[in-house]
């Protein structure tokens, strides 16, 4: 027998509309399949993915203003400073606070 009659006899033509539903319902099952491995299957999947979204946004939130909070704090520690500078600076040399 010849290699490409070998090749010809492994190949499967099918029509376009069978392939696609074929190949959608393969991706069905996997998505079935990875929901049920993580555990988020039955019938709370649905309210545990919305649990899971906001405390995803509510930790995200969290680092947000936990951001803006080591920033305003070092900015206001950086004008106390400056602020106390100013302060000793009129003091040693005999100006009015």
């Amino acid at each position: 027998m010849d290699a490409n009659q070998v090749e010809r006899r492994k190949m499967v033509t099918l029509p376009q509309e069978e392939f696609e539903a074929i190949l959608e319902r393969a991706a069905e099952r996997g998505a079935r399949h990875a929901l049920h491995e993580v555990g988020l299957d039955g019938e709370d999947a649905a309210h545990d993915i919305r649990e899971l979204r906001n405390l995803l946004d509510a930790f995200n939130e969290a680092k947000k203003t936990a951001g803006l909070t080591i920033i305003k704090m070092m900015v206001t520690g950086f004008v106390m400073v400056l602020l106390a500078g100013t302060i000793l600076k009129l003091k040693v040399f005999g100006g009015t606070p």
